[in-house]
């Protein structure tokens, strides 16, 4: 005999309620894609944002190229003979303008990173001419701060002992006297008294000896006018120096560019 149970009571047990879903509108058909505008509007905004990637790019570059011109390397153009055979009119060369930069121990990392060291004897340097700083000069160092050099028929004795140069090139034999009566150019080429350098500033002549404007007619060159030392020769082309050439001067470079560059020079260190 089955219990006597309340019919509402069965009735909920087996039977529970079922919540009402909330109201809503009619469900869109099946097919409708919703995301596409927004896939549409971020492909817009990648395509508007490319042209300031390109130039945030381009300014960067800028920025570095601006860096390493100032502080870290730059390039000049050989205008004159006063170092052949060594270094040639129309060669372009890298030059290293930090490794001689002021710095102290709290650089900390940069004084790491950059191999900064003093001026030596034989280093061949690019500076501003200390008669006109508009213009530069590439010399080599032959005496430092402190020593006395003295010229005695074209040899170089620094504090008495002779100089070897390996490197210099004579285009004149004839050797010209100490003589007052002699012009300047012509005495002072092969001769010269002492004379100690002074501090903070260096002695620097040309290779090519006998063909050279140098220490030896203005005296040394000032530490605060070295802009770095020469590194190699990444082009060399026999064409006069210009500030502003002609268009029929670029055409004429770009038509013997292959034919006139001296390929056996690049990449050439400067010794």
């Amino acid at each position: 005999m089955e219990p006597d149970v309340p019919t509402r009571a069965l009735t909920e047990k087996t039977a529970p309620e079922i919540p009402a879903a909330p109201e809503a509108g009619p469900s869109p058909p099946a097919e409708v894609v919703e995301p596409a505008p927004a896939a549409e509007a971020g492909a817009s905004s990648r395509a508007r944002s490319r042209p300031r990637e390109y130039a945030e790019a381009i300014l960067v570059a800028i920025i570095f190229a601006l860096f390493a011109r100032t502080f870290l390397f730059q390039a000049f153009q050989v205008p004159t003979a006063s170092m052949e055979k060594n270094i040639l009119v129309g060669d372009h060369l890298i030059v290293n303008k930090f490794i001689f930069a002021p710095h102290h121990d709290g650089f900390g990392f940069l004084s790491r990173l950059l191999p900064y060291r003093p001026v030596r004897r034989g280093d061949v340097l690019v500076f501003k001419f200390p008669e006109d700083p508009r213009r530069d000069f590439v010399k080599r160092t032959i005496a430092l701060p402190g020593e006395t050099v003295e010229i005695r028929d074209k040899a170089i004795f620094i504090e008495g002992r002779r100089l070897e140069e390996p490197e210099v090139y004579h285009s004149d034999d004839r050797i010209w006297p100490d003589d007052p009566h002699l012009p300047d150019s012509y005495r002072r080429r092969d001769q010269s008294h002492p004379f100690t350098v002074p501090a903070g500033s260096f002695f620097a002549l040309g290779d090519n000896r006998d063909d050279s404007y140098d220490s030896r007619f203005w005296g040394a060159v000032p530490a605060a006018n070295l802009k770095g030392r020469a590194m190699f020769v990444y082009w060399s082309f026999p064409l006069e120096p210009s500030s502003q050439r002609s268009i029929r001067e670029v055409v004429s470079i770009a038509l013997n560019f292959f034919r006139r560059t001296r390929w056996e020079r690049t990449l050439l260190p400067v010794r």
